[in-house]
């Protein structure tokens, strides 16, 4: 599906969704630069502000692929071969992870216009499961819950994630695993406002 997007992309859309996201990093940047400790920043081919526009629209085109979307961001924003080689490009968005972090939660506050919101838990499984009822790591912490999409029980603790629509993350928490997904699900959606239609997965 993401070739097929590749063909057959609005060229001058995507470059005008691109020039929007990064007039809205580099104002958000600025207020956080000092607090970004890179060394060597001068030597950059590209700035800062530029890479994490370029992961932003690619989590909003819904790329998985990192190696598709370089194709795409070379093919298609940056044709003349002045855009960062695809190695170079994966560890520039590591280093800027909290950055990124940062700015995609003050674009999802600003989300009022995503049609919905979706809300999910997944297990997180400290131990295996013939281990559950004698571990003693994270006691009072984690505790057993049952996996409903997996039919069987574990030892661990539950992430309870809210998504819009557009793949931004508006939201978690962390619970033992028994903790119901509703009760988690209301905490999670009191973190950032959400759009009108909040679909909770169970």
């Amino acid at each position: 599906m993401q070739e097929h997007f590749h063909f057959t992309t609005d060229r001058a859309k995507i470059q005008k969704q691109y020039a929007a996201i990064f007039f809205f990093v580099s104002a958000q940047l600025s207020l956080i630069q000092t607090h970004l400790q890179r060394r060597n920043r001068h030597l950059v081919k590209q700035e800062d502000d530029v890479i994490i526009a370029i992961h932003i629209l690619g989590k909003l085109l819904g790329f998985s692929s990192e190696r598709a979307w370089h194709r795409f961001v070379t093919g298609n924003l940056f044709t003349n071969g002045q855009f960062l080689e695809r190695s170079r490009y994966n560890r520039r968005c590591r280093a800027l992870r909290w950055a990124m972090k940062w700015i995609r939660h003050e674009l999802a506050k600003r989300g009022q216009h995503h049609a919905y919101a979706v809300v999910d838990s997944l297990p997180l499984e400290l131990c295996h499961a013939a281990r559950m009822h004698r571990v003693k790591r994270f006691q009072g912490i984690a505790d057993i819950g049952y996996c409903a999409s997996k039919k069987q029980w574990y030892y661990g603790l539950k992430l309870h994630l809210q998504v819009t629509d557009q793949g931004l993350p508006m939201g978690y928490v962390v619970t033992e695993a028994s903790c119901h997904d509703r009760i988690a699900a209301e905490s999670v959606m009191t973190q950032i406002p959400h759009p009108p239609v909040v679909l909770v997965e169970r």
